[in-house]
């Protein structure tokens, strides 16, 4: 009895990310060279975990040596949840043994590298697992300073529509409230907020807590517009990370409390009209000081996820195709696929697991970072130094119309709430450079140092 050889099977699971065509292009080629059929799993997990095996498509190096041009994914996608069901699992497994599949890429997200990981479990050594990260939002727990694939287009493209609507503020005097994907993380809004110069940008790791009041984020939003008028400004641009829905306390939205969730339990959060709410919430606060803006909310997300990938994702994807082949075809598996200093290195599922989650871990924005407090400082909004500066308070009040001491009774909880400024009183944020805003300086001093030694040199003034 003669046995059919082993065949290595890819799907993609989760959102589009510009980039998967080119990791199914590069594993496909890779490991036809070696003589192993290659097919495409049509629409994630969504079939197989059903046990139904007929949507295949062949991949070959005919029909796939062009598709890393394109955006999209050439065999599909879908949200599909093989782990909610044991039965699911079972499916899959056995459906990928009929089809005589022995070596299986993944390419998604958390979700779905957590899928992968019991996929592997289950298969119990029959079938090699290896996953290649994809996200747009940035946020798989990938060694410092390594983007996930598909992070460095959807920021390009996210750059050059808000980089426009910043200029049709300025034009028509009216404020744009971009939310910008990110369902955990504020990677991508950050981003595009600080590459384009954005007015402000709002994410949820700035915040300490795990509930954020949505009167908190208004009164943001509102102290940074209070703040353009007060210097002549009508116009603004506030870049909005999705995620902060997700850290809202409900009984303060109440029309989150019916939301639809998707296969992996997250909040649709598309189906939230976040910015209209944002919108209609400032401007009912601005009122309360007889001020008006004209608020524009966007929401951009959707096309960034199915562009064209830009040349750097086009070699990384295509670096990270090729390694995902190249260690499953030499009997690696349990993995996820990680480039670092140029070369392959995995990186296990059982090391990327939280143990307080059970899922693989998130990797989020460090609000203590040098890099966050740049972005900061690039930003219009209310800070500690506005507070200790009484003309400029003087101004911020003049605006809303209310004495210094009631505005500071109105904003200053912002700053005594802000995990920038905490960082910085508990020196958590080390400067490269020395800081020479005398106001910002000031704040830096003021924090306790526990000697003299420890003070950066040149940081106070001789």
């Amino acid at each position: 009895m003669s046995i059919a050889p082993k065949k290595l099977a890819l799907l993609v699971g989760g959102g589009p990310a510009p980039g998967i065509n080119s990791v199914i292009g590069a594993s496909t080629i890779r490991a036809a060279l070696e003589g192993v059929e290659v097919i495409g799993v049509k629409d994630g997990f969504q079939w197989i975990m059903e046990g139904d095996i007929s949507h295949i498509k062949e991949l070959t190096i005919q029909n796939v040596s062009r598709i890393h041009f394109r955006g999209g994914s050439y065999i599909g996608i879908s949200r599909a949840n093989p782990t909610k069901d044991k039965k699911h699992l079972e499916n899959t497994v056995t459906s990928l043994l009929r089809l005589n599949v022995d070596k299986l890429i993944s390419i998604g997200g958390d979700d779905t590298a957590f899928s992968a990981l019991k996929v592997s479990e289950m298969a119990a050594g029959r079938i090699k697992v290896v996953h290649v990260p994809k996200t747009i939002d940035n946020d798989l727990d990938l060694p410092h300073g390594i983007p996930t694939f598909g992070f460095q287009t959807a920021r390009h493209i996210g750059v050059e529509v808000v980089k426009n609507l910043m200029v049709d503020a300025q034009t028509t005097s009216r404020w744009y409230f971009v939310v910008s994907m990110g369902r955990k993380a504020g990677h991508l809004a950050l981003g595009i907020g600080k590459a384009t110069g954005a007015t402000l940008t709002l994410i949820p790791e700035e915040f300490s807590g795990k509930k954020i009041k949505l009167s908190h984020i208004i009164d943001i939003l509102v102290g940074s517009i209070i703040k353009r008028l007060s210097y002549g400004r009508t116009d603004g641009v506030a870049i909005i990370a999705e995620g902060l829905v997700e850290h809202l306390d409900s009984s303060e939205l109440e029309s989150l409390m019916n939301v639809e969730r998707d296969a992996h339990d997250n909040i649709r959060i598309a189906e939230i009209n976040f910015g209209e709410i944002l919108k209609f919430k400032v401007q009912e606060r601005l009122k309360e000081f007889n001020l008006k803006a004209t608020i524009v909310a966007k929401n951009i997300g959707y096309e960034l996820r199915c562009a064209d990938p830009i040349p750097f994702d086009m070699e990384y994807t295509r670096d990270l195709g090729f390694a995902a082949a190249q260690f499953i075809l030499n009997g690696g598996s349990g993995a996820m696929v990680s480039i670092q200093n140029g070369y392959f290195v995995p990186l296990f599922f059982q090391d990327i697991i939280d143990p307080l989650t059970n899922k693989t871990k998130v990797r989020m924005v460090d609000p203590s970072s040098e890099s966050f407090y740049i972005a900061r400082r690039y930003m219009l909004r209310l800070n500690q130094a506005d507070f200790e500066d009484p003309h400029e308070l003087a101004k911020y009040a003049a605006t809303c119309g209310i004495s210094l001491e009631e505005f500071r009774n109105k904003f200053y909880y912002l700053i005594e709430g802000d995990l920038l400024y905490q960082s910085i009183r508990e020196g958590k944020i080390k400067l490269a450079a020395v800081e020479s805003n005398e106001a910002f300086k000031a704040i830096y001093v003021n924090r306790t140092f526990n000697s003299k030694e420890e003070i950066p040199n040149g940081i106070i003034s001789k």
